[in-house]
This record gives structure tokens, sequence and C-alpha cells, in this order.
């Protein structure tokens, strides 16, 4: 039975049913884990924690930990090296993934154990392990098993937004995880758990400051504090990452400038690497916002950002670290913000060094409920691209709003950017390990964290989902983004086949419910000035231009959209030609986007039948449909309550629905209205 609280997240560790509980307990009576480090430590106490839970009352069985593989056992899980060569003869291992992949087979002989868990690396063990636990937390048959896996992309990140006061800039479930005020003396338990959660589905790296940086996290003090956190990840494969404020010699060394040529200034940034790496000798690297939205940059100093991300990349390149440099970047000389960061990166490609990776978001404006896919991805073909992504619901609903981010994420990963000619390049492929451009032996994902202090860790019972897909995502970006909604349904609510219907129905349908009664057919950005909550397209305050919703819905009595075609912006010739060509022709280009690349008069027809003015209101008035029918799906397992779900937790999704079904009907009564006065404007 769920937690009320959610606490434990995917790692609730429910048994599966009666019948497979047994079967578990009578298979796994015997579990041996090779010790040696404290990762496969790690993985013992996993078990230890998990099995009885899984296996039920029934379960008498033990977990011993071995440094020499001997007596049979129901469960062996060791290190490749580590394997009697019998058992790898007898398994032909030797095709075993290099890397932190792993296998879990199922054997026959009796001297052998019934079941191994193998990889090249105790991190791939522990991996497996998590791999393990999650078949059985859905009731799979494991005496068939043959399961080779490994992740497709190599650093699987959480960017957390976090500042040292203990808020989060976009963050929706309460305050930091990272107690500093507290740290280093007292350690929260939640950090431990932070770190199992992670490792469950697969994640690897975390960085664990907003990148508006405040500059004194990477100041001895903090350092100190950080050290404590890198060591309790480290047992769970997790390698600690932080953001960097770019004047960071000005502001903490007091060296007159920034400039990343500047002999001076690049002593600074190697002195103050070589200390980070006193105090966590694994450190992963910077990750570094600068020349966007007041940050400091090289642009002050006539210098380009291949120029600051190659001075911080050669203080780390001793240590073995990588710079993450973000190309989140606009406003400058640029008449559509779309535009700006290709035009300021794709002259740079090539000349980013060997350990410095760009970071780009999923889509060219900011994480809104739809974009098309950000044209750097097909623009830059001699760069290693990390792909940035957002768990935290900024523009969707924020903790107020169930909104499953999985098929949207599959949307952009399986884009290919050559259009359907000749061969196929998807997004998810160019930020590979497997294809990876630029062949410097890495390549990453991240997403921006939807973590906080909040008992369920992230807002409401649902919103883990996102965290628990995007490691899932993550780890292999091929995945079907309902199979990983089954998987979380069973591994946080456990198996019951009606709960899981009507859960699988909300995460399943949520996503296009948002887009419709939010921003369908291409609208984007048209949320509240500065908290990004709620509709207002009216919007016109301030100065910025480029923050104003009416800059990118341009509604007037002639159509609306924002006209980025060849006859106006031209961003849709970003994209490669085949791409660019469909974007470009308002017959072609997929109505999802329409909105997105062209200003479309009212009364073009779409292939609805419909015309936009029309087809504009229906969309409105259909995601309120679809947010009633969310709301009704959960309704119906009220009669679980109080058994497979408890009181408390129903209620809080209860009401959560319901706040999105009123948000919803809010949307629609606010923007259709505000659109027809343009579209049934006939003044001349």
């Amino acid at each position: 039975m769920i937690r009320p609280d959610g606490y434990n997240l995917w790692l609730s560790y429910e048994a599966p049913g009666t019948s497979d509980a047994e079967d578990y307990a009578a298979l796994l009576n015997t579990i041996v884990v090779e010790q040696g480090s404290d990762i496969l430590t790690s993985a013992a106490e996993e078990l230890e924690c998990a099995l009885p839970l899984l296996c039920g009352s029934a379960y008498t069985g033990t977990v011993r930990r071995s440094r020499k593989t001997g007596s049979p056992a129901g469960l062996l899980i060791c290190p490749y090296g580590q394997l009697p060569e019998k058992i790898k003869e007898y398994t032909g291992l030797g095709n075993i993934p290099s890397g932190d992949g792993f296998r879990i087979i199922s054997l026959s002989e009796e001297d052998f154990p019934r079941i191994l868990i193998t990889s090249r690396t105790d991190k791939g063990v522990l991996y497996g392990t998590f791999a393990f636990l999650r078949i059985l937390q859905q009731g799979l048959p494991v005496t068939t098993l043959s399961v080779t896996d490994s992740p497709k992309i190599t650093w699987r990140m959480l960017d957390h937004w976090d500042n040292p006061d203990g808020s989060i800039e976009r963050g929706y479930a309460g305050k930091s995880l990272w107690k500093w005020e507290d740290l280093p003396r007292t350690v929260s338990p939640r950090y431990t758990d932070y770190a199992r959660a992670c490792a469950g589905i697969g994640l690897n790296g975390t960085v664990l400051n907003n990148v508006n940086a405040a500059p004194e996290i990477i100041t001895a003090p903090y350092l100190e504090k950080i050290q404590v956190l890198a060591a309790i990840f480290r047992r769970y494969g997790i390698t600690v990452f932080l953001s960097v404020n770019f004047a960071s010699p000005m502001l903490l060394g007091n060296i007159p400038t920034a400039d990343p040529l500047n002999p001076q200034v690049r002593q600074w940034w190697k002195d103050k690497a070589d200390e980070i790496y006193r105090y966590i000798p694994d450190f992963g690297g910077f990750l570094v916002k600068a020349d966007s939205e007041g940050q400091a940059g090289p642009y002050a100093y006539g210098r380009n950002h291949a120029d600051g991300a190659n001075m911080l990349a050669a203080a780390l390149s001793p240590h073995g670290g990588i710079v993450i440099w973000r190309a989140f970047v606009y406003g400058q000389g640029e008449n559509d913000r779309a535009k700006k960061a290709y035009a300021d990166f794709k002259p740079l490609d090539g000349k980013f060094a060997a350990n410095a990776a760009v970071q780009v978001k999923n889509g060219p404006i900011d994480f809104q409920p739809r974009e098309p896919v950000h044209p750097l991805f097909g623009g830059m073909e001699h760069t290693t691209l990390f792909m940035e992504l957002q768990a935290a619901q900024e523009y969707l609903g924020q903790e107020k709003h169930i909104v499953y981010l999985a098929p949207m994420w599959k949307e952009i990963l399986d884009f290919d950017v050559n259009g359907g000619t000749g061969e196929i390049c998807t997004v998810g492929q160019i930020i590979s390990s497997e294809n990876n451009a630029a062949q410097n032996g890495f390549s990453g994902i991240a997403a921006v964290a939807n973590t906080g202090s909040d008992s369920t860790w992230c807002g409401s019972l649902f919103h883990p989902a996102n965290w628990y897909a995007f490691g899932r995502l993550a780890w292999d970006y091929t995945l079907d983004s309902e199979a990983v909604a089954r998987e979380w349904t069973s591994c946080t609510w456990g198996t019951d086949p009606e709960i899981t219907k009507q859960i699988l129905f909300i995460l399943m349908h949520s996503w296009n419910a948002c887009v419709d009664y939010m921003t369908p057919l291409g609208l984007h950005h048209i949320m509240k000035y500065a908290h990004h909550y709620g509709p207002d397209p009216a919007c016109d305050e301030r100065t910025r231009e480029d923050w104003k919703p009416r800059y990118y819905h341009r509604a007037d009595k002639t159509g609306l959209g924002f006209d980025r075609s060849r006859t106006g912006s031209r961003a849709a010739d970003q994209y490669r030609k085949h791409v660019a060509d469909t974007f470009n022709d308002i017959r072609t280009c997929p109505e999802k986007y329409l909105l997105w690349f062209h200003h479309v008069p009212w009364q073009y027809v779409l292939k609805s039948g419909r015309t936009l003015k029309d087809e504009l209101a229906f969309r409105y008035e259909r995601g309120v449909h679809e947010a009633e029918e969310l709301e009704e799906s959960w309704k119906k397992l009220a009669g679980k309550v109080p058994g497979s779900i408890p009181a408390e937790a129903y209620e809080s999704v209860t009401r959560k629905l319901a706040c999105q079904t009123e948000s919803a009907r809010g949307w629609r009564d606010v923007c259709v209205p505000y659109f027809m006065k343009f579209a049934e404007d006939k003044t001349q």
C-alpha cells in the first residue's frame, strides 16, 4: 500500500501479489553479494531493505556479503571480474556490455546460482540490482531471465536550481533538499534516500546549485559541506557537479577582470579547480550560464562562448573534469528570440575543447508545453551536445497540475533532424554515446529537478513520475513513454489492475490535455508575467519585448501566430533543409507547430475542416473536457479507499485534479474571448 506521503517513491517495494511473493521467497532464500567497494555494499543494503517487503512474510532468506564467491545461491550479485571461470564458461558471459551495462540471467545447473547479476563495473552491478528489484516489483517471472542492458548516454544528470538560502528557483515542492546551514555536522537521511532514488533509475550526476550561481558555492566553507554530500552520493555511483558564476575571479579573487584570455584569470580558475579536487577527488565539473539574463560572461571582454568554456575546460582537464556550457541565450541584436542561440553557437561548432559540452534546451524558447526541437541539435555536428529538459513544470501548471512529460520528451528525442530524407538521425542519437558527433568519449542529458523538502519530494504523489521518466529515458531514450509510465505505476502504487488502468489513463492523456487548454496549435509563452502560472495573452507590460506574451502570439485582425517562415524571421531556415522546407510551408507545417512558424489567417482551413478561429476555440474546449476526464478517471478509484490507496493519499490527488480542471476552464475563459476579439474584428 502506498504511503500517504509518497516518501518512498518508486522504492516502496510493495509485494506484487501473494503467489508472486511466495515464488520469489522460495527462489531467493540465499543471496550472495560480492564485496569490495562501497557501491557493492549499497547493493547489498538495498536487497536487505527490499526483499522482505517484496517477498512477504514467507521470506526467511538472508543477504550474505562475501569477498569470495562460494556456495550456491538463489541470487548471486558479482562483478564480472570476480566470477568463477566455470560460471563464465557455462553462461557465455563474454558479451557482457562494457561500462555500466549489466547482465541478469537465470541459470539451470544446480551447483550454480539460480539468478546471476553481473557487470564489468561496480556501478553496473548496482544498476543491475535495481533493475532486478524493478522486475520483482512488477510481478514478472524470474526463472527465465536473460536481460542485457546498458546506458545509451554517459552523463545522466539532475540540475538543481537550489540557492544557498534554501530557496529553489522555479521550485514548487518546498525548500531545498540541501540543508547548508546544518552541513557538514548534521547529515539528513534524505541525502541517502535521494541518492538511492537516483541510482534506482540510472542517474549518475547531480548539479547541486542554481545556474544563476551564487559565487560562494566554490569557497572553502561550502566545499567542506559538499564534500560530505559527495561521499554519500559516491556510494550510489553519483558524481557531484557545481554551477559556477563566470565573474567569480572578480567576486572572490579581487581580480579586476573575468576575461577568459587573461592569464591571471586563467590561473585563478586553475587554482580553484585544484582546490575543489582536493575536497572532492571525483568532482565532475562545472555547469555555466553566461551572458544570459544578466549573468556575467565572455561577451563583456569581446570574447565568445568557446573562449569562456575552453578556459574552464583547461582548468578541469588535468583532473578529468568537464565543463557544460549552457546555450540558453537571447535578446542581444536578434529580431526573434528563437533564433539567438543558433546564431551565437553555430559559428563556434568544432571550436570547443574536447572536455567541453554545449547544453541545449529541448526547444528554442524556454520549456513551453510544446516546442519544436531546438535547431542546434541538427546544426552543431562537431560539438558535444547535452540536452536540457525540465522536470519542474514551470510553464505546465507547476505542482498544481498533473502532467506526465515523457510523451513530450519522446517527441523531441525521436525527432529526425533530416526530416525523413536519407539516413535517419534522431535527436536521441545525436546526444547519445553511440553517435556522439564530437567523438570526445562522453555524452549527456540533464533535467531541471522538481525535488524539494515536501514529503512527496516533488509536490504531489504524481509529480515524481517525471523524475522517474527522466531517469529511465536518460538511460535508454528509445523506451516507450507508456511502458515507463507502467513501470512507475507498478513500482509506486502496486500492481492492482484497476489502479494501474486509471493511473495510466491520467498519465498518458495529461500532456495532450495541457497543450490543448494552455497553448494549442503552436501558441507559446502566453503565461502570466514572471511566475508563469495561468493565462495572460494580453500582457504587454515591462520593457523587454521578448518577455511579453503579445510578442509571441502576435494576434491581430489578420490572423494569429509568429511568422518564422522565409517571409518572416526565417527561423525555419535554422533547421536542416528538408525540415526547414516542411516548417516553412504553411501547407506542410505540422499543425502542432503551426502558430509557432506562421502568422495564420483566421479563416485558414485546417485538416479538421474548421477555420483557425473555430479550431482554436475547439482545442481550448477539448482541453477542458480532457482535464475533466482525468478527474473522472481518478474518481473511479474511490472504491479503493481505504484499501490499496489510503484516504489521505486519495484526497490529495483529488484536490490536484480538481484544481487542474478549474484552471483549464480559466485558460479557456481567458484565451478564447481574447483571441476572438481579433478574429471578429471587421475594421479595415
